[in-house]
């Protein structure tokens, strides 16, 4: 799994981390079950503080993307999201309107916006298929 902290970002460590981790599973490099590095390996591997990560795994647990087992480790979870609908439409509205916001400082039509948002949406089903191909590619080739 990658996750990279960009110091020049302006959002905080755990939340790029939280972030990166929840965009590996929706895309599928993540799957149900899969174990998280331990946050000592993460955190050295990053190299940040053991805090940044475990508030990274706290915040994925909270909102039930992963599962912590004491002793075992954090694994992605096998449930579907723990907010109902209404919740998830308010979030994904937020960042749609913020969205809409930056692109018309940018002074971006909404059109070129839409335009956007369906390329990125193809993009992210590519690399979703393509990496639901791979493990199919590597049991194919594991008799070689």
């Amino acid at each position: 799994m990658l996750v990279e902290i960009d110091t020049r970002d302006g959002k905080p460590p755990y939340l790029q981390i939280v972030d990166q981790i929840k965009y590996a599973a929706a895309s599928g490099r993540l799957r149900a079950g899969e174990a998280l590095p331990s946050i000592r390996q993460l955190a050295e591997r990053l190299r940040i503080n053991r805090n940044t990560v475990d508030k990274a795994y706290r915040e994925l647990d909270h909102q039930g993307v992963i599962e912590t087992v004491r002793g075992r480790g954090a694994f992605l979870s096998h449930g579907d999201s723990p907010f109902d609908e209404e919740f998830r439409r308010q979030v994904l509205t937020e960042a749609v309107d913020s969205a809409i916001v930056k692109a018309h400082h940018f002074r971006i039509s909404g059109d070129e916006l839409l335009a956007l948002v369906a390329r990125r949406i193809e993009d992210f089903e590519e690399k979703r298929q393509r990496s639901h191909e791979r493990p199919a590619r590597e049991a194919d080739h594991a008799d070689e």
